[in-house]
């Protein structure tokens, strides 16, 4: 597992990338909230109250790091995620400063 600090408009983030074979499980993960690769089920984290959402590769075929997942775009955002103004077709950074 790789850990690194991303630096948002008003805070820092953790990002993470896990490989699984020939994938990669990517998120980024702030005090509020995550965005995370398609592999995440922004559903069941609403259970939680947790914001959430997923993003698409904005180019290539699957999100492989956390660059990839800056500048993806949201796919889904769970109803948590929505009530702070995660919005689908924003790019994962505008979301994650949302967070």
């Amino acid at each position: 597992m790789e850990q690194i600090k991303v630096q948002l408009a008003k805070k820092q983030a953790d990002g993470y990338v896990i490989a699984l074979g020939p994938v990669n499980l990517v998120a980024v993960v702030t005090d509020v909230g995550m965005v995370g690769c398609g592999a995440f089920d922004v559903a069941a984290l609403n259970n939680f109250g947790y914001p959430a959402a997923r993003v698409r590769p904005s180019q290539g075929s699957s999100i492989a790091s956390i660059e990839d997942l800056l500048k993806g775009i949201i796919k889904d955002a769970n109803p948590a995620a929505e009530k702070l103004g995660l919005k689908i077709g924003q790019s994962g950074r505008e979301a994650l400063d949302l967070l």
